[in-house]
């Protein structure tokens, strides 16, 4: 089995990929107005509008309502990529910090309140797990 993407239903596609893709610089695909995905080496985000969600099962998803997800990236510099969002990113959670198991992460939330963390392994242990 292989995990291969995560999806966020939205009230607004267009809103959402506009800011993953200045957030990440990733370029979205669009195959139609209610789905993108934008694809890294490793997985691809999914951002759907509430009209896909019957598709799957009537209400099962609810847009901007998540607390339990945090959609996190690997960067190469986080204090670098936390210069370039500054002045975008509106709602900071957590200026970059060094955790406990060796990343260094940058906090903050996705104009439908998600969370998203961008992080870069600092010492050698995170280093090793992260290594590409």
């Amino acid at each position: 089995m292989d995990f291969v993407s995560i999806r966020i239903i939205t009230g607004d596609v267009a809103r959402l990929v506009d800011f993953y893709e200045r957030a990440t610089g990733v370029p979205a695909s669009r195959p139609t107005e209610d789905f993108a995905e934008l694809r890294t080496a490793s997985a691809t985000l999914a951002i759907a509008g509430t009209r896909t969600v019957p598709l799957f099962a009537p209400g099962s998803a609810r847009p901007a309502d998540n607390r339990s997800v945090i959609i996190e990236f690997l960067v190469d510099d986080v204090d670098a990529v936390h210069r370039k969002l500054t002045g975008f990113v509106e709602d900071f959670v957590n200026e970059p910090t060094t955790m406990p198991w060796g990343n260094r992460a940058l906090l903050f939330r996705d104009p439908d309140g998600n969370l998203v963390n961008f992080f870069t392994p600092v010492t050698p242990a995170a280093i090793a797990r992260f290594a590409r």
